[in-house]
This record gives C-alpha cells, sequence and structure tokens, in this order.
C-alpha cells in the first residue's frame, strides 16, 4: 500500500505544481486588485485635494444617496442592461427562426454572424461613430434624409445618444444569441411538429407550445450572459459618445471612470465600481437561482 499511497501523493503534488501558476495569475490579475479598489472604497482619495485623504469608512457609499449624479446613472445603466438583452433575445430568435427555413447557405450566414462578435468594442464604437452615426454623412443620417426624415446629430443629442448606444450594442451582440439559439433550433426533434401539424396545430401554436418550453434554457443562458455584459459595457460607449452629451449616456461604469480618472478622486470612484460589481453578483446569483427553480 506505501508504493501506492506515495505514487498517488507524487500525482497530487504534479497537479498542484501545474495549477499553481494559473492559481498565482489569477490571484495577481483578479483577487489583489479587488481587494485593492475595496480597500480604497473605504479611504477619501482625492487627488485634487490630497490633504484631505484618509480613511473615511462608508462615508463614500453614504454620500451616493444623496449624489443625484449616482442614481442618474444607475437608471441608465439599468435601461440600457434591460433594452439590450430584450432586444438581442428577440432579434437573435426571430433571425434565428428564419435562417433555419433557409436550406442552403446557412454556413456563410453563421460566418458573417461572427464579425461583430469578433470586433473591440473601441473598434465598433469608432465604426458607428464615424461611418454609422455621423451627421450628414453617416449611413443612417443619409437613409434618414433620403426618406424625408432630416438630418440627426444622433450621438450629440441627448434624446437620441442613449437610444444610439444601445443600438450599436444591439448590433455587435446580437449575433451571438442568433448563433446559441439558431444552433438549440438546429437540434429540437422534427417528429414532435410532424405529431402537432397532423393534430392540427398551427404555426404560433407549435411555436408556442413546442418551441419556448425546448429552447428555455439556452434562453437563460444567453440572457445571463448578456446581462453580465451589458452591466459591464464600457468600451463602446466610450468611444462612441465618452459618456456625453452631458451625462446622458453615463452608465454607472462610465460613471465611476471618469469619477476616478477626469475627476481624481479615486475614492469615490472605488466605492462606485464597488457598487457596480454587487449589482452583477447579485443580478448573477438570482438569475441562476431562477434558472435553477425552473429546472
Amino acid at each position: 500500500m506505501r508504493p501506492a499511497l506515495t505514487l498517488a501523493a507524487q500525482e497530487r503534488r504534479f497537479a498542484l505544481a501545474l495549477l499553481a501558476p494559473a492559481l498565482l495569475a489569477l490571484l495577481l490579475v483578479t483577487t489583489v486588485p479587488l481587494v485593492y479598489l475595496a480597500w480604497n472604497s473605504l479611504n477619501r482619495i482625492d487627488l485634487g485635494m490630497p490633504w484631505m485623504s484618509g480613511f473615511a469608512g462608508l462615508d463614500n457609499y453614504a454620500q451616493m444617496g444623496s449624489d443625484p449624479r449616482f442614481w442618474n446613472s444607475l437608471w441608465l445603466t439599468l435601461v440600457y442592461t434591460a433594452s439590450t438583452v430584450v432586444l438581442q433575445v428577440l432579434i437573435g430568435l426571430g433571425l434565428a427562426l428564419l435562417v433555419l427555413q433557409i436550406p442552403k447557405g446557412q454556413g456563410v450566414l453563421r460566418v458573417g454572424a461572427i464579425l461583430p462578435i469578433v470586433l473591440a468594442p473601441v473598434v465598433v464604437g469608432l465604426f458607428w461613430r464615424t461611418l454609422v452615426l455621423a451627421p450628414d454623412v453617416g449611413l443612417v443620417d443619409v437613409a434618414t434624409r433620403a426618406l424625408g426624415l432630416g438630418s440627426h446629430n444622433w450621438l450629440g443629442d441627448p434624446q437620441l445618444a442613449l437610444i444610439s448606444v444601445i443600438a450599436i450594442h444591439t448590433w455587435q451582440w446580437t449575433p451571438f444569441a442568433f448563433l446559441v439559439l439558431l444552433a438549440t433550433l438546429s437540434t429540437l426533434p422534427g417528429d414532435i411538429y410532424e405529431a402537432a401539424r397532423l393534430d392540427r396545430a398551427g404555426a404560433w401554436q407549435r411555436f408556442r407550445h413546442i418551441t419556448l418550453p425546448l429552447i428555455r434554457p439556452a434562453v437563460v443562458m444567453v440572457v445571463i450572459l448578456r446581462t453580465m455584459t451589458a452591466l459591464s459595457a464600457f468600451a463602446a460607449i466610450f468611444a462612441a459618445t465618452g459618456g456625453g452629451p452631458g451625462s446622458a449616456t453615463e452608465i454607472l461604469n462610465l460613471y465611476a471612470y471618469r469619477t476616478s480618472f477626469t475627476e481624481l478622486n479615486i475614492g469615490y470612484g472605488s466605492s462606485l465600481a464597488m457598487v457596480l460589481l454587487g449589482i452583477t453578483l447579485a443580478v448573477s446569483w438570482l438569475m441562476f437561482r431562477l434558472r435553477k427553480a425552473r429546472s
């Protein structure tokens, strides 16, 4: 038994040796910065007034209660997240159902759908800012003027800027929902639909009572992943609007960035980032609980 135990111990040590670099990298890249962020959120660190720096406890968090800019950014974050996730699921499912009816060329469509996903969010933001939504010369502006709807400053108008960044995020990430749902729909058994047709079930009845229940796990997973991405959105909005005009597109992530690196209030910016992290974890936990309860 002793040689066997020695061999098992050696295998465990070898496995730990292989795992140690990854654990060390994870500790240095995520855990240490997160702890440092949490510590900064409990301190008053304002590089514009360094003489006032010191331990603040929960004062930074208490300050949010009377900060209208925080509540505005929180509301924009919720609107942005809910809108983009709903649009991605609905458009992605509609496209998947449509493409499924095309007997040939699905491979080309799938490859084309991947292109927006692989683009860096900064590139996507700049692409929409300079080529799609630019006043007078942008593709959307050219189309609206051709239709007699006039020219609009899509990213400079406070009433249109939020709609524009929602469209940008939806354009980039709808292909993800489309590909996942198309793959799920492709695996559904055809005999169930044939039996439903024999029972004279209409297209809507087949979709509601057969398709939706069968693809529900995939839809829930898409919603979870897309919600996490939307809550942490930054680069595309920053490249397109910078959070402006004013604070029209300043979601919580951008507010934390502006506070920390533009206004140099590191302590309050860290507390904003911690609140966003808490919201993300809470939403993730809630969605996984709902998914587990319904499965």
